[in-house]
């Protein structure tokens, strides 16, 4: 099986891409906010992260500046279980991923609820880094990487689609690797855009 998305070119570097000033956020000093349309909102610490189920992992890595890094090995815990525990309303249909700095992305319910989206705390066996987003940062691995949003602190679930920083810049809304979805290129589908309560 190939495992390099069209357009890629495999490195055993691990490049490091930030726009803008690099956050420097101390463990202690992390919280995550877990709300919008759910039914229990909650914030988490450092400390408390790690006590949750943990979650290791090895997955290749997409970004959409054509490079690709294979078996990288992350440890975190499951976006999922952070959202059954806030337990999204049935509108909820997409999330606004809020990051310190100020940056924003944007990703359906459905991709977050993966088994292997994790927010990650450590990046080889070693504590994550602030220039890869340290201390904690959203891994989405089947998503080029500027989904994976760095220095994390809140998820905001919706009832529409409402784009992140680079998605209003003209990345696509989704971005899936394997269907090369850099650019935005024509209207983005309705259906994404707003829940439909069943009785419209």
């Amino acid at each position: 099986m190939n495992r390099v998305p069209p357009g890629q070119i495999l490195t055993d570097r691990f490049p490091i891409l930030t726009y803008g000033e690099e956050p420097r956020v101390a463990p202690e000093a992390w919280r995550l906010e877990v709300g919008g349309l759910v039914e229990e909102p909650f914030a988490l610490t450092y400390a408390e992260l790690l006590a949750l189920p943990q979650v290791e992992l090895t997955r290749d890595f997409h970004c959409v500046t054509r490079w690709s890094r294979l078996d990288v090995t992350w440890r975190g815990v499951r976006v999922k279980d952070l959202l059954e525990r806030a337990r999204p309303k049935p509108e909820a249909v997409a999330a606004l991923v809020h990051a310190y700095g100020g940056y924003t992305t944007n990703l359906l319910l459905e991709d977050l609820l993966r088994e292997d989206v994790l927010l990650a705390h450590t990046l080889f066996g070693k504590p994550l880094p602030p220039e890869r987003g340290g201390p904690v940062r959203l891994l989405v691995p089947h998503l080029y990487a500027w989904k994976s949003a760095k220095w994390v602190r809140a998820i905001e679930l919706l009832d529409h689609l409402e784009l992140g920083f680079w998605e209003r810049m003209g990345y696509h809304w989704r971005g899936d690797p394997w269907r090369e979805e850099r650019f935005q290129e024509g209207p983005i589908p309705a259906a994404s855009l707003r829940f439909r309560s069943k009785k419209t």
